[in-house]
């Protein structure tokens, strides 16, 4: 059972169940300040597929508790790392659906997810750092596993990055919420040159401890490196050695994690 609510302060405003599927739809509501989606599962550790809104794409997340919120973005502040359209407007449509076994247990891209919060909601995947610049909501780490791989600019949405405020020791961990088997990484470096600089060395350390060094280049396209087959729960990159060019501005704009459940 899914159970899908927008609240206020507590207050529900609108809710809708289903076995399988849930959503809400509005046509005359224009979202106020302290909105937030209350989404609740029949029992935790479910992947639910989630849509808050249109212009968000769609994720598939682990609920590793029965509640998720997630808070309707209306500062401007945080809007600026997503699309203007973002919760925008009096017509309205969110959504929860259950995936089949088939989408949970395939090989993919475990780490993305568009709808991930700067705090830690309870659902993964989720992403934090030591650092992110200025406290910038374009520069935060959730940024770096939101899908979009836009980066031959920086700033505001649709080339929002991690960035390390020149940080030396910076590093972001993906946590996954649940043990997965992976095989193999992706980095897309911001690439914003000459503004940017790049990294040409990163390190990956698994929850299991183990440590891989790659090395990495100026590339506007993805760069996989491969990894044994290995079971964790999160990652780290981290001890990310910077070009030894004039730009003190390298960062990050999407991280990828390919394998299965565990």
């Amino acid at each position: 059972m899914l159970t899908l609510s927008l609240k206020n302060n507590n207050e529900v405003t609108d809710t809708r169940k289903g076995q399988e599927e849930t959503y809400l739809a509005f046509k005359r509501y224009a979202y106020q300040a302290g909105d937030y989606f209350e989404l609740t599962t029949s029992e935790p550790g479910q992947y639910v597929w989630v849509q808050m809104d249109a212009a968000i794409e769609p994720s598939l997340i682990f609920m590793r508790e029965c509640n998720w919120r997630y808070n309707v973005i209306l500062e401007e502040s945080l809007k600026r790392a997503y699309s203007p359209s973002v919760f925008m407007g009096e017509r309205h449509y969110a959504k929860a659906w259950l995936p089949t076994k088939e989408e949970v247990n395939q090989y993919r891209n475990l780490a993305k997810n568009s709808h991930d919060q700067k705090d830690d909601s309870y659902v993964y995947p989720h992403a934090f750092a030591n650092v992110e610049t200025r406290n910038d909501s374009t520069f935060f780490a959730r940024n770096a596993i939101d899908g979009i791989l836009a980066n031959e600019d920086h700033g505001a949405y649709p080339y929002q990055s991690w960035g390390i405020n020149q940080r030396s020791d910076a590093k972001i961990t993906i946590d996954f919420g649940c043990e997965v088997l992976i095989d193999k990484l992706a980095l897309v470096l911001r690439a914003d040159y000459p503004h940017d600089s790049f990294w040409t060395q990163v390190t990956v350390e698994l929850s299991t401890g183990e440590e891989y060094i790659f090395q990495t280049t100026d590339s506007l396209d993805r760069q996989f490196f491969d990894l044994p087959k290995t079971k964790i729960t999160h990652l780290t990159l981290k001890e990310l050695i910077k070009n030894e060019d004039e730009s003190p501005f390298p960062a990050l704009t999407q991280i990828e994690v390919y394998g299965k459940i565990g």
